[in-house]
C-alpha cells in the first residue's frame, strides 16, 4: 500500500480535479502490475496496473491477474465518468482480493466496495488510511466543504519580515527554497497574489525549476493565476497580465474597477471576475473561493501581506508552507508576512498540527495543517449552484 500511495503522487498536477490514486497488483508474493491515475480523463490507476500486468505476462496467459491481490490507495469507482468503472476492470481481471486504503466519499463514485463484495471478491479496508487521506486532503476537503483547500505560502526572515523598510525583498530565501516553492505550484490548481505583489515583484507564477526529484520528472502544469485588486490600476505590461505566459490569468476585483480597464485586460486574454466586498471593503475571499470552487481544488496564496491577512481573518487557511531564512531584517516599518486585523489573543491565533520541518540549503521549510479544533472554525456551506 505504501508503494501504491507513492505511485499515486506521480499524478500530481495532472490528475486534478480527480484524486491521486495508485494501484499495485501482487500474485504469489511478487508485484506483477503497477499503475497510477496519470492524467484527468485518462485511464484510472486500476486499469493501468492491470494493463501493466498483461504486458508483463507471457502471451499464452489469458488472465495473468487471476487470484491476485490489488492494493489501491482509494476505493475503486463504480460509475461511468470519462472512463468505465474501476470495479468492473478488477472483476474482469479476476482478482481475488482488493485492499483499499480509504473509502471515496464522492457520492458519484460510491458503491465500489459493495460491488466488489457482491462479485465474491474479498475486500480489506483501512490500510495506510491516514497517509492516503493526507495525500488527497484537497480533493476530500472540497467534497466536504464545497471550497478549495487553501495553502498559505510565506518566505520570511527569522523575525518574520518579507522585505526591508525600503521594500527590498529579492531574495530572502535561497535557490533550493525557491525551487521547493515551485513544487508547491505543481501541486496547486490556482495561485493567488495581491495587486501590490504584482506591482513590486512582477512574478510569472509559473512552474519552472522544481526541487523534488519525483516532480522534476513530470511535465510542468501551470496553475491558473489570480490577481486580487479592489479597484484596478494594474500594470498591464506585467508578465502575469500581458498574455506572454502559458495558462490563464484571472483578475478578481470589485465594482470599483473601470469598464475601460476591464476591456483592456480582457483584450490581453485575461478573465475579469467581479466579486462582492467584505466588511472592510476588500474583495471578499469567501466569494473568491466560491467562484473558484468548480475549477480549483487546491489554491495557493503567495502574498502579499494584506492578501494573506484577509484569508487569515476569514479563517480560510487550511495549510501553511513557511520558508524561513537565517537572517534578521528588523525595522518597525518593514513588512511582515501576514497583515489584516489579526487576533486579539493567542488562543485566537492560527495554530498548526502535523508539523514537518525540512532543511533547504541554509533555509528551513516548516509545513503544517491548520488545527481547526483550536479555532472553532466552521466550514463554508457547499454551494447548491
Amino acid at each position: 500500500m505504501t508503494e501504491a500511495i507513492q505511485l499515486a503522487q506521480q499524478g500530481t498536477g495532472h490528475a486534478s480535479p480527480n484524486p491521486l490514486v495508485g494501484c499495485v497488483i501482487v500474485k504469489n508474493g511478487e508485484v506483477i502490475g503497477r499503475g497510477w491515475h496519470e492524467r484527468y480523463g485518462g485511464p484510472h490507476a486500476e486499469a493501468n496496473a492491470i494493463s501493466d500486468a498483461r504486458k508483463r505476462a507471457p502471451e499464452s496467459t489469458e488472465h495473468p491477474t487471476a487470484g491476485a491481490t490489488a492494493y489501491v490507495s482509494l476505493e475503486p469507482c463504480a460509475h461511468y465518468g470519462k472512463t468505465p468503472p474501476c470495479v468492473d476492470a478488477l472483476i474482469n481481471a479476476k482478482v481475488a482480493t482488493v485492499v483499499i486504503a480509504t473509502r471515496d466519499p464522492n457520492p458519484k463514485a460510491a458503491g465500489g466496495i459493495e460491488k466488489l463484495q457482491a462479485a465474491g471478491i474479498e475486500v480489506i479496508t483501512g490500510i495506510e488510511a491516514e497517509a492516503a487521506q493526507h495525500q488527497n486532503r484537497a480533493f476530500l476537503h472540497r467534497l466536504r466543504t464545497g471550497r478549495p483547500w487553501v495553502i498559505a505560502k510565506t518566505a520570511t526572515s527569522l523575525d518574520g519580515k518579507i522585505a526591508t523598510r525600503t521594500g527590498h525583498s529579492q531574495w530572502i530565501t535561497g535557490d533550493a527554497a525557491r525551487r521547493r516553492a515551485h513544487d508547491l505550484r505543481q501541486i496547486a490548481d490556482t495561485i493567488v497574489v495581491g495587486a501590490n505583489t504584482l506591482r513590486q515583484d512582477n512574478p510569472s507564477l509559473t512552474v519552472r525549476d522544481r526541487w523534488s526529484t519525483s516532480l522534476m520528472a513530470l511535465e510542468p502544469v501551470h496553475p491558473t493565476r489570480v490577481v486580487v485588486t479592489r479597484k484596478g490600476g494594474l500594470p498591464h505590461s506585467a508578465r502575469a497580465l500581458n498574455g506572454s505566459l502559458p495558462g490563464t490569468t484571472i483578475v478578481a476585483t470589485s465594482d470599483l474597477m473601470s469598464a475601460e480597464e476591464e476591456a483592456e485586460l480582457t483584450s490581453l486574454g485575461n478573465e475579469v471576475l467581479r466579486l462582492p466586498a467584505d466588511a472592510d471593503g476588500r474583495v471578499s475571499m469567501r466569494a473568491l473561493l466560491e467562484a473558484l470552487s468548480r475549477r480549483s481544488q487546491c489554491l495557493v496564496v503567495e502574498g502579499g501581506a494584506e492578501l494573506l491577512g484577509a484569508f487569515a481573518d476569514e479563517q480560510l487557511i487550511d495549510e501553511v508552507w513557511s520558508f524561513i531564512a537565517p537572517m534578521i531584517i528588523g525595522g518597525s516599518t518593514a513588512l511582515t508576512s501576514v497583515a489584516g486585523s489579526g487576533c486579539a489573543s493567542l488562543t485566537e491565533g492560527l495554530h498548526l498540527t502535523g508539523i514537518d520541518v525540512q532543511t533547504l540549503g541554509d533555509d528551513v521549510l516548516l509545513r503544517g495543517i491548520v488545527d481547526t479544533s483550536k479555532q472553532g472554525v466552521t466550514d463554508v456551506p457547499r454551494s447548491t449552484g
